[in-house]
């Protein structure tokens, strides 16, 4: 039986909730290239964490866990620019703020344990 991958399920959680802002930006606010943007870094943060399962060394694992960091950060940057240019409101912000905040906190948290290990 596989174990549950809490990073894995709130980061393709997150990826759905991406995916649905990219519709909304796309056929309400009509902003493309935005959408565009956060679409990219936030469907890639669990694509990696799903490429770092079957890393080829513990130093490949971390170096896929740290790249999604990045798409993290870079995703609420996007999530940030947006609602500070008024295409999401004050309560998408927060929700979705909220969300990326914990993912992030979560990654740093293993790469951390991780680098202490390998180290």
């Amino acid at each position: 039986m596989r174990k549950e991958n809490i990073l894995y399920n709130k980061s393709y959680a997150f990826a759905i909730r991406t995916v649905n802002l990219s519709r909304y930006l796309n056929d309400e606010k009509r902003e493309f290239i935005l959408s565009k943007q956060i679409l990219r870094s936030g469907t890639a943060i669990c694509a990696l964490i799903s490429e770092a399962e079957f890393a080829q060394s513990d130093a490949d694992f971390i170096n896929k866990l740290m790249i999604g960091l990045k798409e993290a950060n870079e995703t609420k940057y996007w999530i940030n620019l947006l609602h500070d240019t008024n295409y999401l409101s004050s309560s998408m912000h927060e929700s979705l703020i909220g969300d990326i905040k914990e993912i992030i906190r979560l990654l740093v948290s293993i790469v951390k344990k991780l680098k202490s290990k390998v180290s």
